[in-house]
């Protein structure tokens, strides 16, 4: 989902590895194991760097040493390699000898950058439109609808939101299916389309068919795709890959709200709808050319959700981890300029340190997901998820005036908060084989945006209850956080095994 924020939101209004196969790294014939077993001297080797899949069995490399193309099957080792295997089910580690032992990652290279580049560009497009529905909601109040009351004009904004969320349950089976040709070129088409007929549009029907339903659509097309396609070429170093690529929601943060504002007063409303239909147009060319998959289509794969990917061990505690941990970070992003105006500070003051947090949520992206690399993704959301807390109960609480603590805390605040985003998707990733990937982060991604919808409100009330006073907003926000981190443990342990050491790498 987008964790970005745009300085248009003011007020109480938002807008595992698996098994190494290659002669270098390959170890003695072992027995096979039963799904859920761990092997019993994997924490017992202190140089080297265990991983283990949701069948439980575990891979081992080097902590140091360069790099190379990664000849792990996919992100845990779990893909349907046996004849028969229902690709819907939890899946078993594939039989020794089979294909997708021999598949190699190609960890790097000029392809698998230029796939992330054209994620970046479709994300950028996505969430660059999501980053300017606040601004959107006032201008239509103010101009267009004014016959009809906020409630209703909010009503596009929120169906946007959520068939943006929600129909990524759908198009996440269908990038494993059909591979993101189809989801990219389509959602490209219903963006552009979409948005021309915005511009012409002045009736509320119109504008909730065109606006809310197609652009809704066009976003979730582009999205999920875009993320799942990174898992094809990236496997050791998905995170940092993702983190890079997700950027594009931290610049388009800071980029399409001020065009909008800028067109709006220059050209007016039908024009801006114009330039922004063409500028997501462009970018969105640029990614149908770049964006690739590697993999083959999952055979004999459904187009439909299952729910049978609750059934996976560990996942339904890392969606518990990954809901508080969206819930917590939410909460800030859609009521910081709100808090700062509260404060006594002007609107120009309350864009700039959403400004600012845009800027330290990417580089917070881009750490994240090479920290998750080094260290094991359950292992760097506990470590960020504390620090996002530290930063609510340590910096944010105690700040009442002045504006370099504010500041101070939107720096950290978006630093932590920003590696959230790129390491959901990698999380997600050593629960399931790549060619599932998209099944699975759908699912959750849809999930857990659902739920975090009750966040705004949530704030909102407490805010409004506590006759505005902000600490209650600020604990439940930190409280989230912590919360997150317990979960997180718990889940990475159930996976490995509670025999394991805490500190194993996962």
């Amino acid at each position: 989902m987008s964790r970005d924020l745009s300085p248009a939101h003011s007020g109480l209004s938002s807008g595992a590895k698996s098994p190494v196969a290659g002669p270098s790294l390959a170890a003695p014939p072992m027995p096979a194991r039963s799904p859920g077993s761990v092997a019993d001297d994997a924490a017992e080797e202190s140089d080297v760097k265990s991983t283990l899949t949701t069948a439980g069995s575990i891979s081992k490399r080097p902590l140091i040493g360069k790099r190379h193309a990664s000849t792990r099957s996919d992100a845990s080792g779990l893909l349907p390699s046996e004849p028969g295997s229902h690709p819907d089910s939890p899946l078993s580690p594939p039989s020794p000898g089979s294909d997708s032992e021999e598949d190699t990652y190609p960890e790097g290279g000029l392809r698998a950058w230029l796939v992330v580049f054209g994620s970046w560009l479709a994300l950028f497009a996505s969430l660059g439109l999501m980053n300017v529905m606040a601004t959107f909601d006032t201008y239509l109040s103010a101009r267009h609808l004014v016959d009809h009351d906020n409630g209703t004009v909010g009503g596009i904004i929120s169906l946007y939101t959520i068939l943006s969320f929600t129909l990524g349950i759908y198009v996440g089976p269908v990038f494993d299916k059909h591979g993101p040709r189809w989801p990219i070129v389509g959602g490209s088409v219903c963006l552009f389309a979409a948005l021309i007929v915005v511009s012409i549009s002045t009736n509320y029907w119109h504008l909730l068919v065109a606006f809310a339903v197609f652009s809704g659509l066009g976003s979730a097309l582009l999205f999920t795709p875009s993320i799942a396609a990174i898992g094809h070429f990236f496997n050791e170093r998905r995170g940092l890959a993702t983190g890079v690529a997700t950027t594009a929601g931290s610049v388009s943060a800071v980029v399409f709200p001020y065009v909008v504002q800028e067109l709006f007063v220059k050209v007016g409303w039908p024009w801006t709808m114009r330039a922004l239909a063409l500028i997501c147009l462009g970018v969105a060319v640029g990614a149908n050319f770049l964006i690739r998959s590697r993999l083959p289509p999952a055979k004999h794969a459904k187009i439909t959700p299952s729910v049978r990917v609750f059934q996976t061990k560990g996942f339904g505690l890392t969606l518990g981890a990954v809901f508080l941990m969206q819930f917590a970070g939410f909460v800030p992003l859609s009521y910081l300029s709100g808090y700062v105006l509260a404060k006594g500070f002007g609107q120009e003051f309350s864009f700039d340190v959403v400004t600012v947090l845009n800027a330290s949520s990417a580089f917070g992206r881009v750490a994240g997901g090479w920290l998750g690399d080094w260290v094991g993704v359950y292992n760097a959301n506990v470590v960020f998820s504390v620090l996002a807390s530290i930063a609510c109960f340590a910096v944010w609480l105690p700040v009442e005036e002045g504006k370099a603590g504010m500041i101070g805390f939107a720096v950290l605040f978006g630093f932590t908060s920003g590696s959230n985003v790129s390491l959901m998707p990698v999380t997600v990733g050593k629960l399931c084989g790549t060619r599932e990937y998209g099944r699975y982060y759908g699912t959750v991604y849809t999930i857990v945006s659902l739920g975090v919808l009750v966040a705004i409100p949530i704030a909102g009330k407490l805010v409004l209850g506590s006759k505005g006073s902000w600490d209650g907003l600020i604990v439940l926000t930190g409280v989230a956080y912590l919360a997150s981190a317990v979960v997180f443990a718990v889940a990475k342990m159930s996976i490995v095994g509670w025999g394991s050491k805490p500190w194993v790498n996962f």
